[in-house]
């Protein structure tokens, strides 16, 4: 039961508040994070994975950490993506990185444009005093690809040995 419930809820409860986090604050906390790594890990435990199969998710995320890592420090993308790619990275393995990462990059290349977009246009008046969308609007304002991320991991998470183990 325990085990059902996290595979149904955390990953993508997750997803959700960082998203929508990166959305208001243009932030990911570092807890974000860690709760996805410690979620994989009591899964991992629950459902006793080989330790070949948790070296190789392990594996995952330290790729596409290294990956992230120099995007960030190339200014490309904030801290808080990085560490989110990576934890990502590790619930999802190299059976769903190729897909996750197209997805990432499709859905980040089509939130851009939308931004761009309404950058070009005048702040709605509703969401005129909203810091949230002030900054968002704020012209060479960065963009909250942690949206990109959490939507590519939730369109592949359903794939992923995770939920298929539940049979829905």
């Amino acid at each position: 039961m325990l085990t059902e419930a996290i595979r149904l809820t955390l990953f993508p409860a997750v997803m959700a508040f960082a998203a929508s986090s990166d959305l208001l604050t243009m932030t990911i906390a570092n807890r974000v994070t860690l709760v996805l790594v410690g979620g994989f890990v009591l899964l991992a435990a629950l459902t006793g994975i080989s330790g070949a199969d948790m070296l190789s998710h392990a594996g995952a995320a330290a790729a596409v950490l290294v990956a992230a890592f120099i995007c960030f420090a190339r200014g490309w993308i904030g801290g808080g993506d990085a560490k989110l790619a990576a934890a990502t990275a590790l619930w999802l393995g190299f059976g769903h990185l190729f897909d996750y990462l197209v997805y990432a990059s499709v859905l980040g290349g089509a939130l851009t444009l939308l931004i761009v977009q309404f950058r070009h246009l005048p702040l709605p008046q509703l969401l005129v005093g909203r810091d949230w969308a002030e900054r968002l609007h704020r012209q060479g304002g960065g963009v909250p690809y942690g949206i990109a991320l959490a939507a590519a991991a939730l369109v592949v998470y359903p794939q992923t040995e995770w939920m298929t183990a539940l049979g829905l």
